[in-house]
């Protein structure tokens, strides 16, 4: 009932913000896969709140806990499943909003739909369920360079947060560099101006937000399948799916829409024996197969729906009331954003490699 992704790789996650825990189950991960939960905790530690002060303060140390599907240290065919214990949630906090919609939040769709609802930090809306996409992701990520593309690299970064733009050269951006400012952009000479652009709005009991764009290199030929599974729309899915996205787009996406075909269209040319294009507007997939060529998309971001100020709202009996944001939240979700974009481009990466290699087989399976 929507909590699952993928055909091959299949995730289903589950938990609520203030339940027990959160985590998921990955079914068709391949057998013999090196697996420990140290190789989860990397992904995890990056997605998890209070790991600087322009993240949420909220002191959870997200644990992972692999309790089936791998035996000394291996993957064993069979599900995997993982769970993140909740330690540090105060459901009190949330009192309010048992009465009360929250703007812009799931709240009341919730409640129309079910019937009923968590309220306690929203539940199973929270960006909280993303534990399980990252976790999942750290597996789908060993599948990834273990059997099928050892040089492949997915970087994602904060391209812009508000007004404020990074100027990132995605031929040369690393990992290292993103990492190593808690922005998470990939050019120095915008750090301070988000972080102070973040504190401003956080101290004005406000939210800003931005977009996150991603590179992926290495990337095999013939990922994707035609009609309705095409690569650039596994990836849409993925990333709409993210709490608080917005907007999509790959290649020259909507600034495609000013050219002419003259200028858009890629020229193919030889290089090194393998088809190259001499330019990349497509963003790596054409017909919704991969090329070969860099993929490059971005995702757009809403400001944080909670804000420390009073806005007009309604009660769960249809009146008219005043609502002021209380809990401890982001006021940019961007920096912590990051690993889950590069979580969902892993998952459908590694789902549309398994499902080439079903169609193909064998070695002939990636050009």
């Amino acid at each position: 009932m929507g909590s699952a992704f993928g055909q091959l790789f299949r995730i289903s996650t589950w938990g609520e913000s203030h339940g027990g825990g959160v985590g998921v189950v990955v079914d068709g991960c391949p057998p013999l896969i090196p697996l420990t939960e140290e190789d989860i905790q990397i992904d995890l530690d990056r997605r998890r709140p209070g790991q600087s002060e322009i993240t949420t303060p909220r002191n959870e140390e997200d644990k992972a806990e692999i309790l089936s599907g791998t035996f000394e240290g291996r993957t064993l065919g069979s599900p995997i499943a993982i769970l993140v214990r909740n330690k540090d949630a105060r459901p009190e906090a949330y009192s309010e909003m048992s009465e009360k919609f929250r703007p812009s939040h799931a709240d009341y769709t919730y409640q129309a739909k079910y019937g009923i609802r968590n309220w306690q930090g929203g539940g199973r809306s929270s960006a909280r369920e993303t534990i399980g996409r990252v976790a999942a992701a750290a597996i789908a990520k060993k599948v990834i360079t273990r059997l099928f593309a050892p040089n492949l690299e997915i970087l994602p970064y904060v391209e812009s947060i508000g007004t404020i733009g990074a100027r990132v050269d995605t031929a040369t951006v690393t990992r290292e560099m993103i990492e190593s400012n808690i922005v998470r952009t990939g050019d120095p000479n915008a750090v301070q101006a988000m972080i102070d652009l973040i504190k401003e709005v956080r101290s004005d009991g406000n939210s800003v937000g931005g977009v996150v764009a991603c590179v992926i290199r290495n990337v095999p030929v013939g990922l994707g399948m035609p009609v309705f599974d095409r690569l650039e729309a596994d990836l849409a899915k993925g990333m709409l799916s993210l709490p608080a996205t917005k907007g999509f787009e790959i290649g020259s996406g909507f600034s495609g829409t000013t050219m002419t075909g003259r200028e858009h269209n890629d020229a193919f040319r030889m290089e090194e024996g393998r088809v190259r294009t001499t330019s990349n507007r497509s963003g790596g997939v054409q017909g919704g197969i991969s090329n070969g060529e860099d993929i490059f998309f971005r995702v757009a971001f809403k400001p944080t729906a909670t804000i420390m100020t009073s806005q007009d709202t309604v009660t769960t009996d249809f009146q008219d009331t005043e609502l002021k944001g209380r809990g401890r939240h982001d006021a940019c979700v961007l920096p912590r954003a990051v690993p889950m974009v590069e979580a969902m481009a892993a998952l459908v990466l590694v789902d549309h490699m398994l499902r080439q290699r079903a169609l193909v087989g064998g070695s002939e399976a990636f050009s």
